[in-house]
């Protein structure tokens, strides 16, 4: 794949083992072809456009405008057209509407900033209950943080750390959640 990447926009700087990191979410992913994909906090669209060749529809999600602009010709560029991009607060974008005009996820794939997850975020999520979430951090801390409150309805089935800058602590944390069967 090819990016163009403008300076406002996230990228992962080390592109071989963001290679190796989207990877690992492929894998955790195990697409079939029939999913709809939500890449939230998708910046330049890299992870969804990764694994668009697999999956039925992807829907990005970004707060930085130059970031949606440059997924949208990210994905025209890799001639990738069941991708969509939208530009906004996740918290905000990410409604009852959004969802319904758009499909129910799937998978939702976050990406969040340092920060982590928004609770709102959060308890969004658990309350559309796609079938799985791939959950990337270069902060461990909030993705600790964060796992436990998605437990009542999620269970971690696979943990993965990437060496993205090695001989640093700089990794990133991939985790594979899976809805689990909830009692009412």
């Amino acid at each position: 794949f090819s990016f163009i990447i403008s300076p406002k926009s996230f990228f992962q700087t080390n592109t071989k083992q963001a290679e190796k990191l989207y990877s690992v979410v492929k894998d955790f992913a195990s697409l079939t072809g029939n999913e709809i994909v939500y890449d939230l906090y998708c910046g330049t669209g890299s992870i969804g456009i990764f694994l668009s060749k697999h999956s039925k529809k992807n829907v990005g999600v970004d707060v930085v405008e130059d970031a949606i602009k440059d997924a949208e010709e990210n994905a025209a560029l890799n001639k990738i057209e069941h991708a969509a991009f939208f530009c906004g607060d996740v918290i905000e974008i990410c409604n009852d509407s959004f969802f319904n005009l758009h499909g129910k996820p799937d998978i939702i794939i976050v990406d969040p900033p340092r920060a982590g997850l928004h609770a709102k975020l959060i308890q969004k999520i658990i309350e559309i209950s796609p079938e799985k979430i791939i959950y990337v951090r270069c902060n461990v801390a909030t993705q600790a943080r964060d796992l436990p409150l998605l437990s009542e309805k999620y269970s971690d089935e696979k943990l993965q750390p990437v060496d993205m800058f090695p001989h640093t602590h700089h990794i990133e944390n991939v985790a594979k959640l899976i809805l689990r069967e909830v009692s009412k």
